[in-house]
Order: C-alpha cells, then structure tokens, then sequence
C-alpha cells in the first residue's frame, strides 16, 4: 500500500491520465508496458502505476521459467512486503507476485503475465486496501476481481483459488471509511461463494478484536502495513489452508 513514488509516477483516476517520467516502449523480452491511456485498462475505477512497479515486474519476468508450477500469491503490499513468505509456506513452492501500491484494476492488468502465465497450481489473492484508499465504489472493485476470477476459470476450472478478506487498519496517512471495508469484504466473502474452485481464507476476524479495531501488535508501526507478528498469524493460517484444499483434491 506504498502511496507515494519515489521515482517516475502515472496515476489513473476517474478517467484521467497524468504522467511523469520517461516513456515507455514495447518489448517482447519483457513484461507489457503499463498503458498510457485509461480506456486501454482492462476493468473498472482508479489506476495507479509508480515507477517501482515496473521494477517488480521486470524482477517478476526474470524467474517466469524458475517459478511455474507454484502457488502464486496476487495482491498489493500486504502480500508483498512478506519477505519470508517462501520459508513460511515451505514446503510448497510459491512464488511472490504482489506489488505495493497496487489496486483491484492494477493487478487486473498484470494477471495474465505475472500470475496466470506461470501456470499456477493454486493461486491466492489479496487485493483491495488500496482502492479502498482511494475512495473506489466497493462495487467496481469487487467486480475487478470477480474478472480475475473469471480468468483463472477459463484457464483452469479447477484451479484451487485462496480468495482472502481485508484485515482492519487505523492509518492516518490513508484513511478509510469503516463501512466501506465492511462492504467490500461482504463482497468478498459473496464472490468466494459464487465459484467451487475458490475458498475464502477470512483475515478481518484473525486481525481485529472483538469491538471490531484492529489488533495494533499484528501491523507494522504505521497501523496499516502487517508486521511480522502478523505475518506469523497469515502464515500460519494460509498454509492451513493450502494443506487443507491439497488434501481435498487429492481425495
């Protein structure tokens, strides 16, 4: 959820383009340039590219060959700043494929190349604080990922798929509306419903108290980012999880 650039930025919003840096030019040797224009993104509501995000794709694209076959973990910073999360999830193969600063709209882009390319034997997806941030309608976001699940369906219809609920926060420097993240994770938990290959894996109850605030020791100093104690309780539960949906496809 990284909310300012440090290098050239692009921000999409309502529609309007504004862009900052150098431009960039098409190649096959690595991942597909960003689009210039708002009507060539695919799905719905804000866009946001920072010069940093196309690093990571770069990064992404240099191990494509290395990493098929892994679970894929598909989201924003929440996913991508757990380092650790190879080791946590040993000893099934993942591969790291979140950017910070990401929205429902940005991923909806990349997903193909960075995710679905990599023909993934699960997938597990996060995706949302940001629009949030943004003040996106809850709808258009859950739509975006509705696309998404939509795609890995036409890929592989059984493809298990780990669709995750957002945790609560309390950041100054990015507000939200409460209310908003209570519908979007409604959304969620309807769209993890709406598909057999897909289980929802809850984490507002697991990070929040029973008054519905966040439990401050599980996120990083700025009450938005998950911290390492945190990062213990999402391992602990998606690896559960993982198990558990291996298990019942071999059975």
């Amino acid at each position: 959820m990284r909310l300012w650039a440090r290098t050239s930025v692009a921000i999409i919003c309502a529609g309007y383009l504004i862009v900052a840096g150098a431009q960039e030019t098409i190649s096959n040797a690595g991942p597909s340039p960003y689009p210039q224009a708002a009507k060539d993104w695919p799905g719905e509501g804000v866009i946001r590219v920072f010069g940093w995000m196309k690093q990571n794709r770069e990064s992404f694209w240099k191990q494509r060959e290395r990493k098929q076959g892994a679970w894929v973990l598909a989201g924003d910073s929440l996913l991508g700043n757990w380092k650790t999360s190879e080791r946590d999830l040993a000893p099934t193969p993942t591969a790291n494929r979140a950017i910070g600063g990401d929205v429902s709209r940005g991923l909806l882009f990349r997903f193909q190349e960075d995710v679905l390319d990599l023909h993934p034997t699960g997938i597990v997806v996060l995706i949302g604080g940001n629009d949030l941030s943004a003040l996106q309608k809850t709808d258009e976001t859950a739509r975006n990922i509705d696309r998404m699940l939509q795609a890995i369906r036409a890929q592989a219809a059984d493809l298990p798929v780990i669709l995750c609920t957002l945790p609560p926060r309390d950041s100054e420097k990015a507000p939200i509306k409460p209310v908003e993240l209570t519908k979007l994770n409604a959304s969620i938990r309807e769209l993890a419903q709406k598909y057999g290959n897909v289980e929802l894996l809850d984490l507002y109850p697991l990070f929040a108290t029973v008054d519905g605030q966040p439990k401050l020791q599980l996120l990083a100093a700025d009450r938005l980012h998950i911290g390492a104690a945190g990062y213990e309780v999402l391992g602990r539960a998606l690896k559960a999880k993982i198990e558990s949906m291996k298990v019942a496809a071999n059975g």
